[in-house]
């Protein structure tokens, strides 16, 4: 049997409570029966003891009822000074406990009025029950002081509640915002994964099957071209493992085994074996560069890589004259890639809406660039982009004002 965490706490609280209570009724029955110099006073004390124990009682619910512990505590104060009881602090101390859990649990509003109401008859009631000049300023100052300081300090009991309230709302929305952006992170890392074994597949696949219908075909009168065509098949098939196998390594945790064996992110470097699968594919690819070669970022040589090899796969699968023209032009802060299939037929080369167009944007668009892709209007189709050499030194430019 499990206990709930909430019982604890409040027998903790009510225990408080009626100790708090106790002590009350002991500062009451001990302010009853002080004798105060140039004050008269009932020689009887059980009638401050009985007000002080139906204030006690009162006051014992104020918690939850602040606004009857005030009124019960009230009257109770009132029919004490008009017995003729001198309301010094211990007389006044029911009440005052009272007004603080009404000034802690309620609006400012409420507060204000029932703490102004209850100071004027509790001073109106002191005055009037004593004729005598000497006693007015004890029997109004001294009320109104000690009654004020109960409101003061439950209010402050309250801002501190409303603050903690706002810290305890503000961590928890800083929870919610950081699953929220943990679940982004996480969508994000699953597109790229996605569109990084799109562009493996996608290309090898692509490569694989031409390179098995070429050797289908050339088998009965050409064995040697189809056996060199197989080998290359075979090539073609192993670079495609090597590339799933690093595109899948990054779910891999760092204890996993053979995780410090992945092959590196892909870049301009493999281009010619690029170009020689394509090739051998039956794809025949040219390749022109302008301008000298400049260092890029990894994020921007990979993206490089990954365009020029979708478009050369959409080529492969789509061209109609079985060529293709790769251009490269370095600038001082880009670099240009064109990817043209100079056919005549006028369709386009790649399917409208294909995931492999969608798929080059967001590449180009990941680290800063922009592409264009559709059919040329002198025939075949044509895929061009802008790649920044630095992507992280723009974007700290750009931010700069």
């Amino acid at each position: 049997m499990t206990t709930s965490p909430e019982r604890p706490a409040g027998r903790h609280q009510r225990v408080v409570d009626a100790v708090l209570v106790l002590a009350l009724f002991g500062c009451v029955a001990l302010g009853a029966s002080l004798n105060i110099p140039g004050v008269d006073q009932p020689r009887e004390q059980w009638p401050a003891e009985l007000l002080a124990a139906i204030s006690c009682l009162a006051v014992l619910k104020g918690r939850n009822h602040p606004r009857t512990a005030v009124a019960v505590a009230t009257v109770c104060t009132v029919i004490t000074a008009v017995l003729g009881y001198l309301l010094t602090p211990l007389l006044l101390a029911p009440l005052m406990l009272a007004l603080y859990w009404l000034a802690a649990g309620t609006d400012v509003r409420t507060t204000r009025r029932c703490g102004a109401a209850t100071m004027a008859v509790v001073v109106i009631t002191a005055v009037a029950n004593n004729s005598s000049t000497e006693m007015v300023l004890l029997r109004t100052v001294g009320p109104i002081l000690w009654l004020m300081l109960p409101l003061v300090g439950g209010s402050r009991e309250r801002l501190r509640q409303a603050y903690m309230e706002s810290v305890h709302a503000r961590a928890a929305h800083a929870e919610r915002t950081r699953e929220e952006e943990a679940r982004l992170r996480v969508a994000e890392e699953r597109m790229r994964i996605a569109r990084e074994l799109h562009d493996v597949v996608a290309h090898h696949m692509a490569v694989a099957n031409a390179q098995a219908g070429t050797a289908a075909h050339l088998a009965p009168t050409h064995p040697e071209q189809s056996q060199k065509i197989l080998s290359e098949l075979a090539a073609t098939t192993s670079s495609a493992l090597r590339e799933l196998r690093a595109t899948v390594g990054v779910l891999r945790q760092v204890g996993d085994p053979g995780s410090d064996s992945l092959e590196p992110a892909p870049g301009l470097d493999r281009l010619p074996e690029l170009i020689s699968a394509c090739e051998s594919a039956g794809l025949d690819v040219c390749v022109t560069t302008d301008g000298a070669p400049r260092p890029l970022s990894p994020g921007v040589d990979l993206t490089a890589y990954r365009i020029i090899q979708e478009a050369l796969t959409n080529a492969t699968k789509h061209a109609s004259d079985r060529a293709a023209h790769v251009r490269l032009a370095y600038s001082d802060s880009r670099l240009l890639i064109t990817v043209t299939n100079e056919g005549t037929d006028t369709a386009p080369a790649v399917p409208d809406g294909g995931f492999g167009l969608m798929g080059m944007r967001e590449r180009a668009h990941s680290v800063g660039g922009d592409l264009r892709a559709g059919p040329r209007p002198e025939g075949g189709f044509e895929v061009a982009t802008a790649l920044p050499l630095q992507p992280q030194v723009l974007e700290e430019h750009e931010a700069t004002p």
